[in-house]
């Protein structure tokens, strides 16, 4: 099997990358381990900046996302049982975000990939990219039970982090970054609608909460707990008890409850590999860098990666220049560590750490004081959520 473009991985990178090469004209073979159907009920994010909405409408993906996403123009940041909205549009010039889960964006690109795109194999089980170096690389898979060869004139490793991409990338050239953090997220599913318009990030003593959602009819919580809790300890009653407490307010405030059909705990780290690129292999998402969900970043970020590489393939044919090919990990960084920072800033801002002092308690509710009374500092703080350029 040939084709100009394999890409590992069928998350929203690789099929948003899929339609952005057909849309150009390039052909391009998907590689997807899993079945459709974990593709399509894989939970992960649910907010999309504005330039991601922009992306998806742009290649024809956004038709569902405009009817049933959620449109959000702030936040809502609580700390000292106080309430503070930080108004997007507002202090960005129009900018807001989505609430829209990476499901749906999958399910989406997936219809359109299957309808009008090129081969999207599900099944197929990359098990190495041989020759990255060369104008000829190469990935090996293992299709129905049969070992195949897809050759590419490049290959985009859309596989994660613990895909056969950022394996094939040589250690000797190669620097990682990384920060573990001592706690994670119990995120649950409730069918109740959300006991609020937008998001609201709370700071406690007893840790972060914060109260998302994913449809009118669905909320997403999540509560902050000790690195390596099982989800399966903590009662129904008891998360809801949990959630009331750190997100209890003195107006009188109400948090809703409902049935919980779905809990699990998500580790905290962030995780930049350096470069992004060797040769004909380029990394994308999470196979190259990883953030903290505080920040709402990292489904964002793989698309800021797919959209760099099209537009410099796109460029490559269109004038014979291997400029902006060359400089994908130079221009994907400069964002990406952007992003590191923002989430970085925002995890520390708003998580209890086991270690924690009396001082550095103090000093997040200045941070977030500053925040609530400054322009300037909600400035920065919306123009992170919002998204950075992809440019």
């Amino acid at each position: 099997m040939r084709t100009t473009v394999g890409i590992v991985g069928a998350g929203p990178a690789g099929l948003l990358l899929a339609r952005l090469l057909h849309n150009a004209g390039i052909d391009s073979v998907v590689l997807e381990s899993r079945d459709r159907a974990y593709v399509e009920q894989r939970q992960r994010a649910g907010i999309l900046e504005q330039g991601t909405a922009d992306v998806l409408r742009a290649a024809g993906a956004g038709a569902r996302m405009d009817r049933e996403g959620m449109r959000h123009d702030g936040i809502e940041l609580r700390f000292a049982r106080q309430r503070h909205r930080v108004d997007f549009p507002a202090l960005t010039g129009g900018r807001s975000v989505t609430v829209y889960a990476q499901t749906e964006v999958c399910k989406d690109l997936i219809a359109l990939q299957l309808e009008a795109g090129g081969p999207l194999l599900f099944e197929a089980e990359a098990l190495a990219v041989e020759d990255a170096g060369t104008d000829r690389p190469r990935v090996r898979f293992r299709h129905e039970g049969v070992e195949d060869v897809l050759e590419c004139d490049y290959v985009v490793g859309c596989d994660g982090f613990r895909g056969v991409a950022r394996r094939a990338m040589p250690a000797a050239r190669t620097r990682t970054f990384e920060r573990a953090y001592p706690f994670g997220w119990l995120g649950i599913l409730a069918d109740v609608p959300p006991s609020h318009d937008e998001l609201v990030y709370a700071r406690h003593d007893r840790g972060f909460a914060l109260l998302s959602m994913r449809s009118p009819a669905v909320s997403r919580l999540y509560l902050q707990v000790p690195e390596g809790t099982d989800a399966e300890s903590w009662g129904d009653e008891e998360i809801w008890d949990e959630l009331e407490r750190r997100l209890e307010t003195d107006d009188g405030w109400k948090l809703e409850r409902g049935p919980i059909t779905q809990k699990s705990v998500t580790p905290m780290r962030s995780y930049v590999h350096e470069p992004m690129r060797h040769g004909r292999l380029f990394l994308a998402g999470d196979a190259a860098h990883i953030v903290p969900p505080t920040g709402a970043k990292g489904l964002n970020l793989a698309v800021g990666d797919v959209v760099t590489f099209a537009r410099a393939l796109t460029h490559r044919r269109e004038t014979g220049s291997a400029e902006l090919l060359d400089s994908y990990s130079e221009t994907c960084l400069r964002r990406v560590w952007q992003a590191e920072r923002f989430s970085y800033d925002m995890t520390t801002l708003l998580h209890t750490a086991p270690d924690a002092t009396p001082f550095e308690g103090r000093l997040q509710l200045a941070r977030l004081e500053r925040i609530a009374s400054s322009r300037a500092a909600g400035t920065d703080l919306a123009e992170g959520y919002t998204g950075f350029p992809f440019d």
